[in-house]
């Protein structure tokens, strides 16, 4: 076993390694050279040794360098070593963060890791935290807990009599919402197509002038950080209006929550601390390994009253459990991760890691714009949208750059523009990794735009 672990060990730090130098997306050889994955079940018991090296061999060159200093496609950020390093030691333990008496490491180390996130998120002390697997099961998991409790308010049980005959719960979102609060929407029974969308203005903030009546029972969906542009609805204005009405006050902050831990951004999530359920990644900002969403509830019965399940065989005992908070009974143990990266970081730390990425953003809208480049959006935080001018040309800039290899982003539709993506949002990304890919996307673009030739 140990020759086994310190082999898997060796190539998953040759592979970290490398990083830095190698092309962030896979070659198309590389690619290719998956099909040696396609085979038959074995007959017969294959040496561990040969799966670890197969793995290594093949799936290592076909990785995308997510976890590398100049992957800009998503919100995704990459793991930091301290997390990684906690998430190995956590998988050897194999722990099932179901139950204190289960894990009680586990379960600790949860409890540790809520009492910090509330505080460099400045969300209320007493909120409820689930660790779940990532955005989408964080609305999910918030937004079951909202339609338990606005439901409750007029007499009815959800989780007991479901949704069959129900009082009809009002949603308002507004248009730019992400499509994992609409699908959570939908996994809810609350329909994806039933919503009120609010119309937003041009960085798809949510316009609070144009917010309908609303009316219990009610849940309004506000959102901070528009994965195009970075921007927060303005809740310092919506809270209060809607807040009279009884309504839920959901906030589905995936990466802009982490702003909080920063006292030069901080002043962007005025007023969603007001707020009664809020969802984010650990994944993206904080830069711990897949699968980490967080859910926050201010009210943990709540919570406790969507997620709760009893079972004799199950013992609940003094302490926080797990999985009252939690669509999951088995599950990994997240907090671990969480943890160790919060300890690594510490407040300061976890600041100048926000602050720096979003400076990177500023230097990249900056050196595209003085390339002759359309910045399409307000750098408020860490996303810069550009276009190359037509569509047609900002489509095969893009294809361009992520066949390069020196960095990688995507693209995307914005208010009817097409446009690329620059998201930073990454541990290990510096002034020099920004530098290197702005070189690579200005010669890409101009060599692109060169050679175009318009269809008739």
């Amino acid at each position: 076993m140990r020759h086994l672990l310190e082999s898997a060990a060796a190539g998953a730090i040759r592979y970290l390694e490398d990083l830095p130098d190698r092309r962030v997306g896979p070659s198309p050889d590389a690619v290719e050279s998956l099909a040696a994955f396609d085979e038959p079940l074995p007959e017969q018991p294959c040496p561990p040794g040969e799966v670890v090296s197969m793995l290594d061999c093949l799936g290592s060159p076909a990785g995308m360098a997510i976890a590398g200093p100049r992957f800009f496609g998503w919100v995704i950020g990459g793991s930091l070593p301290t997390a990684l390093a906690a998430n190995w030691i956590a998988s050897a333990w194999d722990q099932n963060a179901g139950l204190f008496i289960a894990t009680p490491i586990a379960a600790k180390l949860e409890e540790v890791a809520e009492r910090w996130l509330l505080d460099v998120l400045g969300l209320p002390a007493g909120c409820a935290t689930a660790f779940v697997t990532g955005a989408t099961v964080a609305n999910f998991t918030a937004l079951a807990a909202a339609r338990h409790s606005v439901l409750e308010s007029v007499g009815w049980d959800v989780e007991s009599r479901g949704l069959f005959g129900a009082p009809e719960v009002q949603v308002v979102i507004g248009e730019e919402a992400h499509p994992s609060l609409v699908k959570s929407l939908g996994m809810l029974g609350m329909g994806r197509n039933r919503v009120i969308r609010v119309p937003v203005d041009s960085q798809g903030r949510m316009r609070a002038d144009c917010l309908p009546a609303v009316k219990p029972p009610s849940i309004v969906c506000l959102q901070a950080g528009n994965v195009n542009t970075g921007a927060f609805d303005p809740a310092a204005a919506i809270v209060p209006q809607v807040r009279q009405s009884g309504a839920w006050i959901h906030v589905d902050a995936a990466f802009g929550l982490w702003a909080a831990a920063s006292p030069r951004y901080r002043a962007l999530l005025e007023g969603f601390a007001e707020a009664d359920s809020w969802a984010t990644d650990a994944h993206k900002w904080l830069n711990v390994p897949y699968d980490s969403g967080l859910a926050f509830v201010r009210f943990p019965e709540s919570l406790r009253g969507a997620m709760g399940l009893t079972a004799a065989y199950l013992p609940q005992g003094e302490h926080r459990e797990p999985s009252q908070y939690v669509p999951e009974l088995s599950r990994r143990a997240r907090g671990i991760d969480i943890w160790a990266a919060m300890k690594s970081f510490g407040r300061a730390g976890l600041a100048e890691l926000v602050e720096r990425c979003c400076l990177c953003a500023q230097r990249f809208a900056r050196g595209l714009s003085q390339a002759g480049y359309e910045i399409l959006n307000e750098i408020v935080l860490n996303q810069v949208l550009v276009s190359f001018g037509a569509p047609e040309i900002t489509q095969r800039v893009i294809a361009a750059i992520q066949e390069d290899g020196t960095s990688w982003c995507g693209g995307t539709v914005w208010q009817g523009r097409h446009a690329m993506r620059v998201s930073v949002s990454s541990w290990a990304t510096t002034e020099a990794d920004v530098d290197r890919s702005l070189e690579a996307i200005v010669r890409i673009a101009r060599a692109v735009q060169g050679s175009f030739t318009p269809v008739a």
